[in-house]
């Protein structure tokens, strides 16, 4: 057996959602969502992630205070002052545990388990 990958994702926007969404899908299959954060209740994937028992918080430093029960972020926000900020309290944390996933690994993980549907607004994400 593989190792189960606890997964947090930062931001359910329109891509953050349509990422959880497969993410749920394939749960069970080495993956577990733990946990997400979103500033704003009314984005398309807080009702998503709430009916499939997640923790929604409304920052990440949040994810980040859960240690070793985040193996990887993903930070879906599109907004690199979010990006920036998760970065820092990354170093300021003493979690060490933690991976925060580059962009393109999402897009990686997209492409492996989204049967060629396109990612939403994945260009206006980082420039990708």
């Amino acid at each position: 057996m593989s190792k189960k990958i606890n997964i947090a994702i930062v931001g359910l926007g329109r891509v953050g959602s349509t990422f959880l969404e497969k993410l749920l899908e394939n749960k069970g299959n080495g993956i577990s969502i733990v946990a997400a954060a979103e500033i704003d209740s009314a984005s398309p994937g807080v009702d998503l992630a709430r009916r499939h028992g997640l923790t929604i918080y409304k920052d990440a430093v949040s994810i980040i205070a859960m240690g070793d029960k985040v193996d990887v972020i993903f930070e879906l926000t599109g907004d690199h002052s979010a990006k920036r900020d998760l970065r820092m309290a990354m170093v300021q944390s003493s979690n060490s545990h933690t991976m925060i996933a580059p962009e393109i690994m999402a897009f990686l993980i997209w492409d492996l388990i989204a049967a060629g549907r396109e990612l939403p607004d994945a260009h206006g994400l980082t420039g990708y």
